[in-house]
Formats: C-alpha cells, sequence, structure tokens
C-alpha cells in the first residue's frame, strides 16, 4: 500500500532515534525492562517522525532534504505525505494502549504523549514557531516556542519512561526535570548547527532558521552564549539524575549533547 510504503519510508530513514532511546533510558533507570518500554518508544518516534513530515511540508518550512534525503512529499506527493503523518499520529496511541499490559501505565503513558505531542505541547510550540517568524520574540518567548516546539515531546518521552518502568510521583518529578533541561538544550543545540554545520553533518538543509527569519538562540545570545546556554541546561539536567541509582544510560545521552555542542 502507498500509505504503508510512506510511513515506512520516513520511519526507516535514520536519525538519533533520541525519543526512543530516552524512554527505553528512563525506563531502565527505575528498575523497568526494555521489553516494557518498547511500545511507548515506538509511539514517540512515530509521533515525531510524523511531525517531520508535516515540519517539511510547502506549507510549512517547505524543505527537500531530511535524514540526509528527500522529504515525504518529494519522494511520493503531498497527499500521501499528509496522510501518513496523519496515519502515524493516531497509530502511535495504537502502539501504546494495545503493547502496554497494564491498564493504568497504558493510559498514563497515552495521556502524557497527548500532551506533550498536542496544543499544550508539540503542536502548540510549533504554531507560536511560525507566529514568530519576522519580529523578534523575548527571551521568554523563544524559551516557550522551543520548550514546546521540541522540549516537550523529549520530556514526555522520559516521564513515560519512567510511567511504563512504575516510577513513583517523586521519580518522575526527577524525571520530568532532566527532561525539561535536555529537552531545551537539544533545540539550543540545534540553533547551533543550523548555522554552522553543512548538510551532509544534519541530513538536512542548514541555513533554514536564518532564511525564514526565525528568532534562534545564536540570534538571541551570539554562538558563544548559546553554547554557554545549552552547557548550564546539561548540567542542571545531571543533577536531576543525583538521586538515581541506575541513570547511567541518562547521563550518557546528556555527555552525548555535550560532544554535540562543542
Amino acid at each position: 500500500m502507498r500509505l504503508v510504503d510512506a510511513m515506512n519510508y520516513s520511519l526507516q530513514a535514520g536519525g538519533k532515534r533520541l525519543r526512543p532511546m530516552l524512554v527505553l533510558a528512563a525506563c531502565e533507570s527505575v528498575g523497568g525492562s526494555i521489553e516494557q518500554a518498547l511500545p511507548v518508544a515506538a509511539a514517540f518516534e512515530m509521533i515525531h517522525t510524523y511531525s517531520l513530515i508535516h515540519d517539511d511540508l510547502p506549507a510549512m518550512d517547505d524543505d527537500d532534504l531530511r535524514r540526509g534525503q528527500p522529504t515525504c512529499h518529494k519522494a511520493f506527493d503531498e497527499a500521501t505525505a499528509i496522510l501518513a503523518g496523519d496515519a502515524m499520529a493516531t497509530y502511535a496511541f495504537q502502539a501504546i494502549l494495545s503493547g502496554i499490559s497494564d491498564p493504568a501505565k497504558a493510559v498514563a503513558a497515552a495521556l502524557e504523549l497527548a500532551i506533550a505531542a498536542g496544543l499544550d505541547g508539540m503542536v502548540g510550540g510549533q504554531m507560536a514557531d511560525l507566529e514568530g517568524e519576522g519580529r523578534q520574540p523575548s527571551p521568554e518567548e523563544l524559551r516557550y516556542i522551543h520548550e514546546h516546539k521540541t522540549g516537550a515531546l523529549i520530556t514526555g518521552a522520559v516521564v513515560c519512561g519512567g510511567i511504563v518502568g512504575g516510577a513513583d510521583q517523586k521519580t518522575l518529578g526527577q524525571l520530568r526535570g532532566y527532561g525539561k533541561s535536555i529537552g531545551l538544550a537539544f533545540q539550543v543545540i540545534d540553533d547551533i548547527l543550523d548555522e554552522t554545520a553543512t548538510a551532509a553533518e544534519l541530513g538536512k538543509s542548514p541555513g533554514k532558521d536564518s532564511a525564514s527569519d526565525k528568532m534562534t538562540y545564536p540570534r538571541l545570545y551570539g554562538l558563544d552564549g548559546a553554547r554557554k546556554y545549552a552547557d548550564e541546561l546539561i548540567a542542571a539536567a545531571r543533577r536531576e539524575l543525583d538521586a538515581l541509582d541506575n541513570a547511567d544510560s541518562l547521563r550518557t545521552i546528556a555527555e552525548y549533547f555535550v560532544a554535540r555542542t562543542h
């Protein structure tokens, strides 16, 4: 089926798989198993990939390259790309609700993902980002955009890993703090790389933010200031892990962020 081909084309195109890795690492950090977390990890990758398909459409960022290959609407067509994104957005919740055997954990994880992906998370942040084009948002507005457009889904991945792993409320709070800092740092770093990396290094077209006249952290603070801010956020994320006994994988992800920054 053409729709399934388009979905697989985008899902299997590569990428960092950061969000599913965070789900698995967070679940492991609270004593859960990889097997428990796999349906949620897959769901987060589907939501992220759908958002990229829609971001690349002519009505949004109008991009030709994603993950080092033609974007979904270029490889197929615009209508198929829209429907591929729609299908993944809904199938993600099917994966959680049918794949998690504990009903309470399934519902809690599905709710967390819905909030992270929707009006109060990624989609709301994307709209704020579009509205900010061509003007100079305040530091508070820019933080709001980044915390929602990118950070919300990253935070949700960490929290959902904790949910399916059986974390208590205190531990979920620590995981949420880690996720918020890492999520914002990720977008700050992405802003930096958009100005400094090549298409081969990024797997997408560089310089899109400048071309769209978007406000970014390098434009706000300069490249050195943006790197300093990213380092501060990563340090804050590490501190949230101090009370967790099995958080080595989450610490390793934070180290990856440090390397990516510099």
